[in-house]
């Protein structure tokens, strides 16, 4: 079974999306329309851009969307019989499997980018890579920790991502590194995303999905939340609301894919993370880049 999967925040590069403009009439056609609906040239900043401009969180994220999204649409024989996303990329995921229109799809992932830039404000937070633990070690090491700490990304066995508040990470990475991790570094990101610190955020991006219309998807979603696979559009929606406080089991998810079939991953978007995770989580899997 053919699986396409979709990057998150952090795949961004300068000069992004430009060959599909410059070759595909459909595309440069997508990119207008995304610029009119921003209200301004996204397009500008994501071809031409410096890298710092690129990593605002308000263009960072409709520029992923975007890339990955528009790709999928220019490629021959997209036929995808399942589909995940990496924490932001299940949006992608979710306009290319049917269950949100194009424009939709964009307008939520703007509005989920400064809901959370407005969070990420509120407090101090911030989030870590935590490498060479086993998850229930990182687990519980969080849990001891005094202060909101938690494990947000589930990125393949060995590697997780904690995120919280700034002085519980920074403890957690102290006794992590006691515990036996081979490294638990701070990363450079404007907060704790995946953790309770978003609830501002999930709190706003909940009443833009409830007046968003979900249709019934082509293939399922194999959703962040859960890691099974979802074709009830009730219940994208409701785990598309959970997603921003909840952490990404993206282990999990490639682990439920290959259960449930899937000979082949394709990943869709800008660079190469998800193909190299998945070589991690499965050596067998086969893997290729659009």
């Amino acid at each position: 079974m053919k699986a396409y999967v979709f990057p998150g925040q952090g795949a961004q590069f300068t000069g992004m999306g430009k060959d599909l403009y410059e070759s595909s009439a459909l595309a440069k056609d997508l990119f207008e329309k995304a610029n009119e609906i921003l209200g301004f040239r996204i397009t500008d900043i994501m071809f031409e851009g410096t890298a710092e401009e690129l990593k605002e969180t308000k263009v960072t994220q409709p520029a992923v969307f975007l890339h990955s999204v528009i790709l999928a649409k220019t490629l021959e024989n997209f036929k995808p019989e399942m589909v995940a996303g990496h924490s932001l990329g299940e949006f992608s995921a979710l306009v290319t499997n049917g269950t949100l229109s194009f424009e939709d799809g964009l307008k939520l992932v703007s509005k989920r980018a400064l809901a959370m830039q407005k969070a990420c404000e509120i407090k101090p937070s911030t989030m870590a890579a935590v490498l060479g633990l086993a998850d229930n070690i990182v687990e519980e090491v969080c849990a001891s920790i005094d202060g909101v700490v938690v494990a947000a990304n589930y990125n393949c066995p060995g590697q997780l991502v904690i995120s919280g508040e700034t002085s519980a990470v920074e403890a957690a990475c102290a006794a992590m590194k006691e515990a036996g991790a081979k490294r638990a570094l701070l990363l450079p990101v404007g907060g704790a995303f995946h953790s309770p610190m978003m609830e501002p955020a999930r709190e706003e991006l909940e009443a833009a999905i409830e007046a968003t219309t979900f249709s019934t998807p082509i293939c399922p979603v194999y959703q962040n939340v859960t890691a099974t696979a979802i074709s009830s559009p009730d219940e994208i929606k409701k785990n598309l609301i959970t997603q921003l406080t909840a952490s990404v089991k993206w282990t999990q998810s490639v682990q439920q894919m290959i259960t449930d079939g899937a000979t082949l991953f394709t990943e869709v978007g800008p660079g190469k993370v998800l193909t190299g995770l998945i070589g991690k989580i499965d050596r067998e899997a086969a893997t290729a880049n659009a």
